[in-house]
């Protein structure tokens, strides 16, 4: 049986634009079986993505100025309910 794609759905909130912020997140270990809890600080583009059905959102963090050290991307997707906005 194949997998549905689940339906994504891209915008931008020009509120989230340029805000600095903090979000948990984390990648797959031990085959899938486990995922690890990884913190990440930077500044929000504004972009986001509504993922699935029911929709979950993610939004798009560059500038990045803490991720894991093994972490090699330039930019990372923080999910709504793990983002964590910083008054400058």
């Amino acid at each position: 049986m194949p997998i549905k794609q689940q339906p994504t759905k891209p915008g931008f909130n020009p509120d989230y634009a340029g805000r600095k912020a903090e979000c948990d997140g984390g990648g797959p270990v031990l085959d899938g079986r486990y995922a690890t809890r990884e913190e990440f600080a930077g500044t929000l583009t504004g972009e986001y993505v509504d993922h699935g059905d029911p929709p979950w959102r993610w939004y798009l963090m560059g500038d990045l100025t803490k991720k894991p050290d093994a972490y090699e991307d330039d930019v990372v997707w923080c999910e709504e309910g793990l983002l964590f906005l910083i008054d400058e």
